[in-house]
């Protein structure tokens, strides 16, 4: 056995991980001979078809006029307000979890209760506020006007709910922003097929009331009480790279949001009367536009209402790059939610509050305490602590000033210099990385941008964040977007199209995801150049080295005291005698330049004359002639040249055809965009340009000017923040507070500010089963408000009469004129007639846009009177029972009026006082009419529109109680148990019409004797009294009785024998159809037999079949 070979495990190929990839490469390098067929040779792998060149080209060119929008001029001039994400759904789908994991994932932080708007720091140049909408109608019609991304939660396992369609027509309605889809609950299918169906049946849902393609997104289920962190971090993408089009409402009205609310009003008021009118403040960032002092607000659920006072204070949730160092690291302000109780710091007109927990505070004893205390005898631990407490340096100070010599020749160290030098290892930031211990003992983490690499943890995220950094490509990202989510699959949904907008929405925006992830590049230069020098105290005091930058500081401390007994010698640098070019920095690089040693050569006076041209300050012709120069030498270099041994010159050969063919493209292209300036996507170019111009002149007017003159000119700029005062408010908005509901608070113009009567367009909701019935209460929400009307629905004719309409059109529009308070044209509405919570139905009554507003509309209905004939003169006759007085009459002269038979006539004058019964008239027909005759006058008439609106106040009630307007009729019939009025005339008869009775045509003896035979009446009426023949009796003779007689036996007997007869066909029909119908059930038994017969025989192959089919003939 010792002779045999010892048998060894044979090698086994990675077929997986890097060895497996770089064996694979090895592989593919070793294969490759050289360039590709296609790389050598392009010209052999052009397009074979005109056709589909052509048809791709127009493919291209409609996706990019589809890019195209109408550009909206921007009014922020400075840092935009945070976006507002509205997160919606019916109760218990996840909105509380979803705004806690999003918020997670943003700042680290973890909130236990979600109450009021919560502002976070989502990127470099983003903030981000998150509302959670409550189940609540009017908190619903609230959030559409504000929202600028919704996140619309769908419970998978039930499906879609009313609300959510109801929440997706209020937004149709107000200017519909960016909407997204979050399933969730989807954790409940236990079949993978269900969840799939499921899936694509709520996708294609989803894409049939939005657009086809919208983002929908999966949340598979819970971990330890949260959503999964890779699905949370793929939707916090999508919302960190969304784009927010303005809409027009917004951009042309300011508006709050109010994060804040506080009461003002002086203690003692409310203690003598608790219901006394309140003063309150709202604090929130000012959208939309500029909002002047004099400007009136709208408060929606309380109303109309003044500014006592507005003041600008500072921003509590600054960006990173405006962000002022003075107390507070900019990481630890990532988060502002007052009303959620998270933050520390609270801005106020004249003071700034902290807000430090009771545990955390320590009291210091007074030196009288400390010095009676002294000499008792106590804990030795407990003496230590005290005596600590009483100190007045803390130690790290102590550390500071104090120093150490290790050498007699060495500099001396500080306690700040080794900080430096540890600074300049870790940055600026590792402060913040650090996790640091309070007194208490409270292990704080720091709060970090959510697209910064984590150096405590989370190697998966990191890994995601450095690969977006470094910019691997878009395929890794959108792979990592598909993932457990599968937006790609059934998620997103998109085509060629979406994806192209996915794409450019992360190359435009991707410095929001990547900015702050290189801030550790933020002041390189004096990091290293600090690294290169060491800073010697005592060489620094008496000028033998020249001073860092830090130092600088120190000596101008030190020159300002009392006793300027040393200064610092600044000694130059010498210059070498080969001078280093600082226009070579880009060709040696970085590392050559430090390792130059000509870091301090910026003191240096050649070097800073060297590159002053450089800058704005400087001299631009020397740049444009170096330009020139370059261009010079490029056409020696590729243009003309000279032989140097010949002495000859040669010059470029120009193709003078080619010059002018292109000179004749140019010049018809140039015609051609003259012509039609508005086929070419430059137009969309030049407007922009123009409009941020025209922006650019518009801030220039007013650079000049102060602040304070500034603010009474234009008002406060948007993205500010601002603390707004109102005085004289109800004290239900104080009592009945909840501040998980937002207030809006919107500015309306001058010419919203009256009431008068709008007209709009209107259409019933096609989910609305009854319709609307004139002058039945509804609750309209238009712009800001909110607000119960009367409204009479009409229709415009041809001439342009507004004809009253008792009920709305089924499928079509109609108008609906009210009185409310004005809303400019082309604002959508929306009606309701029950803002209560349990209704099952759909909500949603209708919806319209504003067509015009006026203070006085005429509307008119039909009005038929009704009159009969009582005397009749040729074409004259004497009509009654059309009206009741001789005034009336007056009114409609010249009126003209109709009979049944169509005869038209006109009314002339009232009959005289006691010609006929009052109100009689006189009237002329083109045609002689009759008595039976009636006589119609159809005329119109005003109709009144109520001048009547009622704010909805849903602000100055508790929110468990339903706001109650004025009811409908139904309403009223049904509580107080009134059964609808009958009216006989309103009723809808069946038409009786008695045949018409002409009188017989009397023709006179003499004429009818002239008369030819063939023209005489042959028919004469029936007599009203029979004649005396008629009336004598025949007497039959005796032969005569006989045959009457045996004629009737006869026709009997027949009779009888043809009753016998039908009788027997009838049986033996009904014997003949029973007989047909039982062959029928045995045939078809018979061919079931068959069939199934067949069947088996194909199932078992070579089986044969028992009986032969039998045809029936």
């Amino acid at each position: 056995m010792a002779d045999e070979e010892a048998a060894h495990k044979q090698h086994r190929a990675s077929r997986a991980g890097a060895s497996a990839g770089a064996s694979k490469l090895k592989k593919k390098k070793k294969n490759d001979r050289g360039p590709s067929t296609k790389q050598s040779n392009p010209k052999a792998f052009t397009f074979r078809s005109a056709v589909r060149a052509k048809r791709q080209q127009a493919v291209s060119a409609e996706r990019q006029q589809r890019k195209l929008h109408v550009p909206i001029l921007d009014r922020a001039t400075g840092e935009p307000p945070p976006f507002v994400i509205v997160v919606q759904g019916p109760p218990q789908v996840g909105k509380s979890l979803l705004v806690q994991c999003l918020v997670k994932h943003y700042t680290k932080h973890s909130l236990s209760n979600i109450s009021g708007p919560i502002t976070i720091i989502a990127g470099k140049h983003r903030r981000l506020q998150f509302i959670e909408c409550a189940n609540d109608l009017n908190a619903m019609i609230d959030a559409a006007k504000f929202a600028d991304l919704v996140l619309l939660l769908i419970d998978g396992s039930y499906g879609f709910e009313m609300e959510t369609f109801e929440f997706l027509n209020l937004l149709q309605v107000h200017g519909f922003p960016k909407v997204m889809g979050v399933l969730t609950h989807l954790d409940k299918f236990k079949d993978v097929k269900a969840l799939r169906k499921t899936k694509k049946q709520l996708k294609s849902r989803f894409w049939t009331e939005i657009y086809d393609g919208a983002k929908l997104f999966y949340l598979s289920g819970l971990i330890h009480g949260k959503y999964s962190k890779r699905e949370i971090h793929n939707l916090a993408r999508f919302i960190s790279v969304a784009k927010f089009r303005p809409l027009q409402w917004r951009t042309t009205h300011p508006y709050m949001i109010a994060d804040r609310f506080e009461d003002v009003t002086a203690p003692e008021d409310v203690d003598a009367n608790p219901k006394c009118d309140r003063n309150v403040t709202i604090y929130g960032y000012l959208r939309g536009t500029n909002l002047k002092k004099t400007m009136k607000v709208h408060i929606a659920g309380v109303g109309d209402c003044s500014m006592s006072a507005v003041t600008l204070l500072p921003d509590p949730c600054p960006l990173p790059s405006a962000a002022k160092k003075r107390g507070l690291r900019e990481k630890e302000k990532l988060l502002y939610a007052p009303m959620a109780d998270v933050g520390d710091m609270l801005y106020d007109k004249d003071a700034v509050y902290i807000n430090i927990s009771d545990h955390q505070v320590q009291f210091s004893k007074n030196c009288e305490d400390a010095e009676k205390t002294q000499g008792k005898d106590g804990d030795v631990g407990e003496t230590m602590v005290k005596s600590l407490q009483q100190s007045k340096y803390s130690i790290d100070e102590k550390l500071q000033q104090s120093f150490i010599q290790f050498f007699k020749s060495s500099a001396i160290q500080s306690a700040s210099d080794s900080e430096a030098d540890e600074s300049d290892e870790s940055g600026p930031e590792k402060d913040d990385a650090m996790a640091t211990v309070s007194e208490d003992g409270r292990l704080r983490r720091r709060v970090m941008f959510p697209n910064e690499a984590d150096e405590e943890g989370a190697a998966e995220e990191n890994g995601d964040e450095e690969r977006m950094v470094h910019g691997e490509g878009e395929g890794e990202e959108e792979e990592e977007g598909e993932g457990e989510g599968e937006e790609e699959e059934e998620g997103e949904g998109e085509g060629e199209e979406g994806k192209e907008e996915q794409e450019n929405e992360e190359n435009e925006d991707g410095k929001l995801e990547m900015g702050n992830a290189l801030q550790w590049k933020q002041g390189l230069m004096n990091r290293v150049g600090a690294s290169k020098s060491n800073v010697n105290l005592m060489q620094v005091v008496y000028g033998h080295v020249e001073a860092s930058s830090k130092d600088k500081d120190f000596q101008e401390d030190i020159s300002d005291s009392d006793e300027e007994l040393f200064k610092p010698k600044r000694q130059r640098h010498q210059a070498s005698k080969v001078p280093f070019s600082v226009f070579n920095l880009s060709f040696f690089g970085l590392k050559a330049f430090l390792s130059s040693g000509h870091v301090d050569d910026w003191h240096n006076q050649e070097v800073i004359e060297a590159i002053r041209d450089r800058f704005v300050t400087g001299d631009w012709n020397k740049a444009s002639q170096r330009q020139k120069g370059e261009v010079e030498e490029d056409d020696l270099v590729y243009g003309d040249f000279e032989d140097l041994e010949t002495g000859e010159q040669h010059v470029a050969a120009e193709n003078h055809e080619d010059a002018e063919r292109r000179l004749k493209k140019l010049a018809l292209r140039a015609a051609f965009d003259a012509k039609y300036p508005f086929l070419s996507h430059f137009c969309i170019d030049i407007l922009k340009e123009d409009m941020e111009l025209q922006k650019q002149r518009n801030a220039a007017e007013l650079q000049d000017i102060d602040a304070t003159t500034r603010i009474e000119m234009e008002g406060f700029s948007v993205g500010t923040y601002l603390r707004v005062e109102f005085r004289g408010m109800p004290y239900e908005l104080v009592h009945h507070f909840d501040a998980r509901h937002p207030i809006l608070v919107g500015g309306i113009s001058k010419s919203e500010e009256s009431a008068g009567f709008m007209q709009v367009r209107l259409k019933k909701h096609r989910w609305h089963k009854k319709v609307l019935k004139n002058r039945d209460p509804l609750v309209v929400s238009a712009g800001w408000r909110r607000y119960q009307t009367l409204p009479v629905y009409s229709l415009e004719d041809r001439n342009g009469r507004h004809r009253m309409l008792k009920y709305t059109p089924e499928h079509m529009h109609c108008i609906a004129t009210f009185w409310g308070p004005l809303a400019p044209p082309n604002t959508g509405i929306v009606t309701f007639q029950n803002l209560s919570n349990s209704q099952p139905l759909f909500r949603i009554t209708g919806t319209g846009v504003v067509l015009e507003w006026d203070q006085s509309v005429q509307i008119v209905k039909k009005l038929k009177l009704v009159g009969y004939p009582y005397k009749i003169y040729k074409k004259t006759a004497f009509i009654r029972d059309m009206f009741t007085s001789e005034l009336e009459v007056a009114r409609f002269e010249g009126a003209s009026v109709r009979t049944v038979s169509g005869i038209r006539g006109q009314i002339k004058k009232a009959v005289k006082a006691g010609s006929g019964k009052e109100g009689s008239v006189r009237c002329t027909f083109e045609d002689k009419i009759l008595m039976s005759d009636i006589v119609f006058l159809r005329t119109w008439t005003k109709v009144d529109i109520p001048r009547f609106f009622n704010p909805v106040t849903t602000l100055l009630q508790s929110r468990d109680t339903v706001w109650k307007g004025m009811k409908t009729v139904a309403e009223l019939r049904s509580e107080q148990n009134v059964s609808v009025p009958v009216n006989k005339n309103s009723l809808y008869r069946p038409t009786e019409r008695q045949p018409r009775r002409f009188n017989p045509l009397q023709i006179p003896k003499a004429l009818q004797a002239a008369l030819p035979f063939k023209s005489k009446p042959k028919l004469s009426a029936k007599r009203k009294k029979p004649l005396l023949e008629s009336a004598r009796a025949v007497v039959l003779e005796p032969n005569e009785r006989k045959v009457v007689s045996l004629v009737q036996q006869l026709t009997t007997i027949q009779n009888d024998k043809a009753k016998k007869r039908k009788l027997e066909q009838r049986k033996k029909k009904e014997a003949y159809t029973a007989q047909k119908a039982k062959e029928e059930e045995e045939s078809k038994k018979r061919r079931r037999e068959e069939i199934r017969e067949r069947h088996r025989s194909q199932a078992v192959p070579g089986r044969p079949l028992n009986k032969k089919p039998r045809r029936n003939v």
